[in-house]
C-alpha cells in the first residue's frame, strides 16, 4: 500500500488517459451524483454528499473538500457494461432481398473512477450472467474486456446502505486494478492506495507516491470498521431464501402492492436487474430495419406476456416475483443474492417500498 496527494490524483487520471482510457466517474448534474465522462479530479463532486432516505435523495454542501465524500445516485455501472439500449444488427434492403449488417462498433476503452464495493459485487454478478455458462454475450464481454477500475472505500455509508449485511462492503475485497481509501482529516488529505491487478501494479509506480505507514493503513482500517457499523439499513439474511419461498401466500404481498406503482424505478436504478427486451423497428420508406435490444423490467405487464395474456398480470405477483428472485431464487441460479445492499430500490422508490423492512416484516409475521 501507498500514498499519494491530491496531485497524484491528477497524475493517476493523466496516465489513465495517456494509456488510451476514457475516464468515466461521478459528477453532479442536476442535483444528483451521476457516472459521466470525467477529465480531471476537479470533476468530482468534491465537498458535497448526498442524503437518502426511503424516496428521499438529495445534496448538499459538505464541511470539507473531500472527493469522495457520498455514496452513490441513481446510476450504477453497469449502463456502461450492459447498454441500456444496443443495436444487435441492422438489415436493408438490397433488391428482392436484404443485406443483414451486425453491429461492429468499436467499444471504447473505459476507466470507472470511484467505483464502490457494493458495486465490485454487482459488476461481479453480472459476469456471473453474462460470462459464464453455455452462453456468453459478445456486447458485454467485449466492453467488460476494456475497463481498468479504480475502487473506492466508503468511510461513510447513507441512510438506505446496507452492504455490510450482505458481505459486500464497505472494503474492496476484490475486482479493482487500483483501491483507494480517501484519509481527511484537519492536518492532512491523502488517498491510501491498493493495487488489485498486475496492470494497477505498473499503473501506480507511474506516479508520485510514498511508501504507507502502519498508522496510515490503521486509520484506514478503522474508518472502514465504523463506516459497517453505521449502516442506515440492515437486513438479516439466515434462511431468508426458504423463509420467502415459505411465504409466497404471505397477505403482506398484497399489502406491498397497494402501495407499489410498478413504476419500475427499482430495477432500472438496481445494478444488478438485467432483464431486457428485443424490438425490431423499421424507416419510413422500408428501406432499412434494426434490431434493437432495451432494458425492461419484470415490473411491466408486458414482460411476462405470452399467447393469451400477462402471467403476472398483477402489481401483487410482480412486486413478489422480483423481490423473491432478488433475494431467493438468484441463489439457485447463481449461487449468490441479486442483491448488493446499495440501497437504490429504496431511495428511488416514490413511495418510499423498502425492501428490508418488507423482508423483516415477513419474518417476524409468517404464515407457516
Amino acid at each position: 500500500m501507498v500514498i499519494i496527494e491530491p496531485q497524484g490524483l491528477s497524475a493517476l487520471f493523466d496516465a489513465l488517459k495517456q494509456k488510451g482510457y476514457q475516464l468515466i466517474g461521478p459528477r453532479v448534474v442536476d442535483q444528483a451524483i451521476i457516472y459521466d465522462e470525467i477529465g480531471s479530479p476537479e470533476d468530482l463532486p468534491v465537498g458535497w454528499t448526498d442524503e437518502q432516505d426511503a424516496g428521499v435523495y438529495r445534496l448538499r454542501k459538505r464541511e470539507d473538500a473531500r472527493y469522495f465524500g457520498y455514496v452513490v445516485g441513481p446510476q450504477s455501472w453497469k449502463k456502461f457494461l450492459h447498454l441500456p439500449i444496443l443495436k444487435l444488427w441492422e438489415a436493408q434492403r438490397d433488391g428482392p432481398s436484404f443485406e443483414i449488417i451486425p453491429n461492429d462498433e468499436p467499444v471504447p476503452k473505459m476507466a470507472f473512477i470511484g467505483v464502490r464495493s457494493c458495486e465490485l459485487q454487482a459488476i461481479a454478478i453480472q459476469d456471473r450472467i453474462f460470462l459464464q455458462g453455455d452462453f456468453v454475450d459478445p456486447h458485454y464481454r467485449s466492453r467488460r474486456e476494456n475497463i481498468f477500475i479504480v475502487a473506492v472505500n466508503c468511510t461513510e455509508p447513507g441512510g438506505t446502505c446496507f452492504c455490510a449485511s450482505m458481505d459486500t462492503g464497505p472494503r474492496a475485497q476484490s475486482g479493482y486494478d487500483l483501491a483507494i481509501t480517501e484519509l481527511y482529516d484537519a492536518e492532512r488529505h491523502v488517498f491510501l492506495v491498493e493495487a488489485g491487478s498486475p496492470a494497477g501494479e505498473t499503473l501506480l509506480e507511474q506516479l508520485p507516491h510514498r511508501p504507507a505507514t502502519e498508522a496510515d493503513i490503521q486509520q484506514a482500517h478503522q474508518l472502514l470498521e465504523q463506516a459497517g457499523k453505521k449502516m442506515g439499513r440492515q437486513l438479516e439474511t439466515e434462511g431468508l431464501k426458504d423463509l420467502l419461498y415459505d411465504n409466497l401466500e404471505h397477505p403482506h404481498w398484497q399489502k406491498i402492492a397497494e402501495r407499489c406503482l410498478s413504476c419500475a424505478n427499482c430495477t432500472m436504478v438496481c445494478p444488478t436487474c438485467f432483464c431486457t427486451t428485443v424490438e425490431d423497428v423499421t424507416d419510413l420508406t422500408g428501406e432499412t430495419a434494426m434490431r434493437i435490444r432495451k432494458w425492461d423490467s419484470c415490473f411491466t405487464s408486458d414482460f411476462s406476456y405470452i399467447h393469451g395474456g400477462s402471467i403476472r398480470a398483477s402489481t401483487y405477483s410482480r412486486y413478489r416475483q422480483w423481490m423473491t428472485h432478488k433475494l431467493a431464487s438468484w441463489h439457485d441460479q447463481f449461487g449468490t443474492s441479486g442483491c448488493v445492499g446499495c440501497g437504490r430500490c429504496i431511495t428511488w422508490c416514490p413511495v418510499g417500498i423498502d425492501i428490508t423492512e418488507e423482508a423483516r416484516f415477513i419474518r417476524e409475521n409468517p404464515v407457516t
